[in-house]
């Protein structure tokens, strides 16, 4: 088998958020939201990121764009270090790396019609001009089901779902390589939910995208990728190829996030074990010592306070960051 060509390395990614307490207070507090991740993601493959709210997902995907600038840390496109470059440099790389938005009412520019949505990052790097500008918008709105005709509207004129689809076709102006799905379906209705999905998985086809697919919802994640990395906390817990995760679950987290998915079978679904997780999660202001599930693990020893864990391969391709996982696998 020919070795897959690496697109997006992840390398020790950092992202600390400073808190101010008052403009005069010399508070060295901060919120540890990306706290040393890293992962590979390979040309034309979707890697699925899942994880509860506020664990780091949408700050991991924003970190890799670079609209936040990482703490520390690098993020390699096609060789490259993006958090190295600046200016003209990272702009010219930005266009081949576009990002899909969780809130389609919020992303799109109330004031501006959708042809001039879909034109603008043709206008920014110059790509396209009047009317071959044009005609390329009304191929992208085809591209995405819309219809051309409807150029000259406002974003209130659209459904959830259709407005979500006018954030696709603004992704996909400038051809990009890579593009990061920040939640792009928890917003809108279930009905349309799998209507996007199989148009970002038609979209990957006929064009040759990446994804770096970051939800909440597991079955969804496991419909639409080839990997799935697992974040708790601002790190990575887990990583492996979706079908195995989902058959041999590692981590203790894992286990208890896969354990809550409804299974379709009612005779399964009755005789199936919840692995209910005592205690809130650990504020991200001031995580746990050693590793940061321990606090709500059934597992949890001495050592866990201690030490981190390692993420390291347990099984050929599948990563774990648990003391305990040569057992637990």
């Amino acid at each position: 088998m020919a070795e897959k060509e690496v697109l997006l390395k992840v390398e020790d990614l950092y992202k600390h958020f400073p808190i101010r307490k008052g403009l005069f207070s010399g508070s060295r507090e901060k919120v540890h939201a990306v706290d040393g991740i890293s992962f590979e993601i390979y040309q034309g493959e979707t890697l699925g990121l899942v994880g509860e709210s506020g664990c780091g997902k949408s700050t991991t995907g924003r970190t890799i764009l670079q609209l936040y600038r990482p703490t520390s840390g690098s993020v390699f496109f096609e060789g490259e270090d993006l958090a190295k470059l600046k200016g003209e440099a990272l702009r010219k790389k930005r266009r081949y790396v576009q990002m899909i938005f969780q809130d389609p009412y919020a992303s799109l520019n109330p004031r501006m019609t959708v042809g001039q949505i879909i034109g603008e990052p043709m206008e920014i790097h110059n790509t396209y001009k009047g009317a071959e500008q044009l005609r390329r918008v009304e191929e992208l709105l085809e591209l995405v089901g819309l219809n051309p005709a409807f150029i000259n509207r406002y974003p209130h004129e659209f459904s959830g779902g259709q407005r979500q689809r006018i954030g696709v076709a603004r992704a996909l102006a400038l051809q990009p390589k890579l593009i990061v799905c920040d939640e792009p379906i928890s917003a809108l209705d279930v009905s349309i939910q799998a209507q996007v999905v199989n148009l970002l998985e038609d979209l990957q086809e006929e064009l040759g995208l990446t994804y770096l697919f970051i939800a909440h919802d597991l079955s969804m994640v496991r419909h639409i990728s080839d990997r799935v990395a697992v974040m708790y906390l601002g790190i990575i817990v887990e990583l492996a190829d979706r079908n195995e995760l989902y058959a041999t679950p590692i981590h203790p987290y894992t286990k208890a996030l896969l354990s809550a998915v409804p299974f379709p079978d009612p005779f399964i679904e009755e005789n199936r074990k919840r692995i209910i997780l005592e205690g809130d999660v650990p504020s991200p202001v001031n995580p746990p010592s050693g590793c940061r599930f321990r606090t709500r693990c059934q597992y949890a020893k001495e050592i866990c306070a201690e030490e981190k864990p390692e993420f390291r391969e347990v099984l050929p391709g599948h990563y774990a960051a648990c003391h305990f996982s040569d057992e637990l696998k």
